[in-house]
């Protein structure tokens, strides 16, 4: 490999994806939707390019450190210096006469390169505020956590059994040219090892599947519904785990999809009529009698409320590069609100589910901790915590149990597990005005 070097048309393509996300705020599945529908790239040079611009993306105070910039900000109006230093990294020779990096001295880049892979927050693209907010919450565990959220994360499926049993989509995309592996801890979940278009094929017109971690795909199978339940999705968004949930159902009995931003419930409704997920309704929270009309009648309520999304950085890197630590503290305050309030559509000899894409014990068991003291009519039944690693994203469930108020036990079960990750009272007070520090 230490003969190659980019071509001058992908280096003017990266250049190009890197400024309008960095420079002109663009998100960046719509910055690469709109050159790769345009380009018409071959499977294995967009995957390349990809690749790359999300490693670059994903440690961008790795690339800014050998790059000779402090802070983020510094960097984004040098993007070329950016794309020499992904030559240095890969050991591909330098491309020659790019503007702006006329001023580039490669051995004291390759000085600052040394410096940066012996400091892990540098190596593994942490920023400051994420370290100090992580550490106080997980304390040994982050360390091998933040390793595993610098590292490309792996495209899952979900086979839609409404419609098609796994071998039977595992055939239909071979027929198409994707090569899928079975992950024998998650049964609906198919790992896509090719680097074609997932969403161009025809198995996914038809609605065979759905894209979605396999980690993911825990959280319906953790509300243990049953064909014929009455359902509500409380935080539904545009309705990933909605739709496991009709498949897990059968199709059978309803699922009340609930979100207050209509945009997403549209999108819904265009996801489930795809997927045949018939007896999924849609409901606007528009105000509080939408969850008081449903008071005490959900077999299940699932709540996968709004979270911090730590546990998902490998895919959602560009969240980190802003300190979010009074970010996080508000969220906390409206998890614990949702909480509160949403709970009430589970009725007695219901369960509810509360689940995160968070790793934060803040955000997961001590909410349900302090949900617990004040709502004695619910116990703990079980609860999970997925650190993310090589194979998954991080995310967190409890279930709990509607109960009459005069069958609960005495002495209240506040956590289902012993070791149950503790946060101290200040494990949100990291440095507010870490921004842009890597």
């Amino acid at each position: 490999m230490g003969s190659y070097s980019l071509s001058s048309f992908k280096i003017r393509l990266i250049y190009s994806i890197l400024n309008d996300h960095l420079n002109q705020a663009m998100p960046l599945d719509v910055v690469y939707a709109n050159y790769f529908k345009k380009l018409k790239l071959q499977p294995q040079e967009q995957a390349l390019i990809i690749r790359l611009i999300n490693d670059v993306l994903r440690r961008l105070n790795y690339y800014c450190h050998i790059a000779g910039y402090k802070k983020i900000k510094d960097i984004k109006r040098h993007i070329n210096k950016l794309i020499l230093v992904i030559h240095m990294v890969h050991k591909w020779p330098l491309p020659k006469d790019l503007p702006d990096t006329e001023d580039f001295n490669y051995r004291k880049a390759n000085e600052r390169k040394n410096e940066a892979d012996a400091i892990d927050n540098l190596k593994y693209g942490c920023p400051l505020w994420l370290d100090t907010l992580a550490y106080k919450e997980l304390k040994e565990l982050w360390e091998p956590v933040k390793e595993q959220l610098s590292v490309e994360h792996k495209c899952y499926i979900r086979v839609n059994t409404l419609k098609i049993n796994i071998d039977s989509l595992r055939n239909a995309l071979s027929a198409e040219n994707i090569s899928t592996s079975l992950c024998p801890d998650a049964q609906d979940a198919l790992e896509v090892t090719s680097n074609c278009s997932i969403f161009r094929t025809e198995s996914f017109k038809q609605g065979f599947f759905e894209q979605q971690d396999k980690g993911s795909q825990q959280i319906a199978r953790f509300l243990e519904v049953t064909p014929g339940m009455k359902v509500v999705d409380a935080c539904a968004g545009f309705g990933g785990k909605t739709l496991h949930l009709s498949a897990l159902m059968q199709g059978k009995g309803t699922i009340i999809a609930m979100d207050n931003k209509e945009y997403k419930l549209k999108g819904l409704k265009e996801r489930a009529k795809r997927a045949g997920a018939f007896n999924v309704t849609t409901r606007l929270i528009d105000s509080t009698k939408v969850i008081k009309r449903l008071s005490k009648t959900q077999d299940r309520v699932l709540l996968d409320v709004p979270c911090s999304g730590l546990g998902v950085l490998k895919r959602n890197f560009d969240t980190k590069w802003v300190d979010r630590t009074l970010e996080i503290k508000e969220l906390i305050n409206i998890q614990r609100g949702i909480l509160d309030r949403y709970s009430d559509m589970t009725k007695v000899g219901g369960k509810l589910v509360y689940s995160t894409c968070s790793i934060l014990p803040s955000e997961n068991s001590l909410q349900i901790k302090h949900f617990l003291a004040k709502h004695h009519d619910f116990i703990l039944e079980d609860e999970k915590l997925i650190l993310p690693d090589a194979s998954t994203d991080g995310f967190y469930m409890a279930r709990l149990v509607r109960v009459k108020e005069d069958e609960v036990p005495s002495t209240k079960n506040l956590t289902a597990n012993e070791d149950s990750l503790e946060a101290t009272d200040d494990s949100n007070d990291s440095d507010a005005n870490n921004d842009d520090k890597i």
